[in-house]
């Protein structure tokens, strides 16, 4: 999701889709949507069709890399939201952002 300064939603983009196993997030594409949007924060989101909330390493790397990345677009990360068909895990709530 993309967001303006008022924290309204501006846009969404599905960024990539994966396989059983995984997917491959282009940090680049994903800044490109924030930047076309103007936006000045984004929450990220994707889904763990296991059912398992805990994040993997490359949940938490890929949070930090995109967190890093778009700082110097002056964009914020506000969450990264993980999804299961029962609840959710908000990586904001847990880490260290």
């Amino acid at each position: 999701l993309t967001m303006n300064a008022n924290l309204q939603t501006t846009g969404y983009a599905k960024i990539s889709q994966g396989g059983v196993m995984g997917t491959v997030v282009d940090v680049k594409i994903l800044a490109k949507y924030a930047v076309d949007a103007l936006a000045c924060s984004v929450i990220l989101a994707h889904n763990h069709p296991s059912g398992n909330l805990k994040p993997s390493k490359q949940d938490i790397d890929l949070t930090r890399k995109v967190t890093h990345a778009l700082s110097f677009l002056d964009i914020k990360v506000l969450d990264h939201i993980i999804i299961t068909k029962d609840s959710h895990y908000s990586l904001s709530d847990n880490l260290e952002m």
